[in-house]
């Protein structure tokens, strides 16, 4: 498996070391290839630990609260990256909510109170363009190969579908 070292996680989803070693502490967004197992071993987060991190800090900058984040975040982990292409995340601030249809945004506004919206599936692109120039690591400490990680695979698997 291929991972991104803390300071590449932190620069692709716009956080700061202290933010990604307090959420990784307390669960919130931990590593999913490799967690600190001690003094000097480095976290290795996955591209869609990343793209969770991006959305976790587009909800704080909107001032969604860490306690709503983090059920946004339990939610968000039991989907896969094709799943969470097509969801769209929406807050008053205070709530947030998932919706994967039109019908579901209009649904929601209805409610006539204001909401902001996340785009996963931007946040998504962002992300891999961001990736495709930061350093990599492999599990095994191998050289990394563009076949290895999961952004190449993605890359991949769309040329192939379109």
């Amino acid at each position: 498996m291929v991972g991104y070292r803390g300071p590449t996680a932190c620069a692709a989803a716009g956080i700061t070391y202290r933010q990604l070693d307090y959420w990784a502490r307390t669960g919130l967004v931990a590593p999913s290839v490799r967690t600190a197992t001690g003094s000097g071993t480095q976290r290795l987060y996955s591209f869609r630990d990343i793209l969770v991190l991006k959305v976790v800090k587009r909800l704080l900058d909107t001032g969604v609260s860490l306690q709503n984040i983090r059920k946004a975040v339990d939610h968000l982990r039991t989907r896969g990256i094709k799943e969470l292409s097509n969801i769209t995340l929406f807050s008053d601030g205070a709530t947030v909510y998932e919706c994967t249809s039109a019908e579901e945004v209009v649904d929601l506004l209805a409610g006539g109170q204001g909401v902001f919206g996340i785009a996963v599936s931007g946040a998504l692109r962002e992300l891999s363009g961001e990736l495709a120039e930061l350093p990599a690591e492999r599990l095994d400490g191998g050289p990394v190969s563009s076949a290895d990680d999961e952004l190449s695979k993605r890359r991949r698997a769309r040329a192939v579908g379109a």
